[in-house]
């Protein structure tokens, strides 16, 4: 059984980001994630990547969980971000890049470019904040 999931979108692509367009999805080389915003989530959006706190980090790989790895990502606030939340202190975040094989790692990217996670992800996922992700069964 395995559910996708639409994470919540607290930014995007920062201008430091280093990626290859020739490919679809885009190739990122190098993740820079800029924050407009941020609902509190643990794991974050901006196509085609994903962030992660790290502390889900740590525990995602306590689990053993596969098809995901982890690599650094710039992280920086907008113009937007300081004027709404000038007192916020964001988190440490990684980047979590997405290699798994469809149905059969707890990580996976679906034809229509979905996270796809398994019920032993889905387990661990619901122990952090998640609230703003859309979450459904993958049919």
């Amino acid at each position: 059984m395995y559910r996708l999931i639409e994470p919540e979108v607290a930014g995007g692509l920062g201008g430091k980001t280093e990626l290859d367009n020739t490919y679809f999805p885009p190739l990122i080389k190098h993740l820079h994630y800029e924050f407009d915003g941020w609902m509190g989530n643990d794991i974050l959006e901006s196509f085609p990547c994903y962030i992660v706190t790290e502390q889900l980090r740590s525990d995602i790989e306590s689990e053993t969980l596969t098809g995901i790895n982890f690599d650094n990502v710039l992280v920086s606030k907008s113009e937007t971000f300081l004027e709404l939340y000038p007192n916020k202190i964001l988190p440490n975040f990684f980047w979590a890049k997405i290699n798994g094989e469809s149905y059969k790692d707890d990580f996976f990217i679906t034809e229509k470019n979905i996270l796809a996670i398994s019920e032993k992800a889905y387990s661990l996922l619901k122990k952090f904040n998640i609230d703003q992700a859309d979450i459904e069964y993958l049919e």
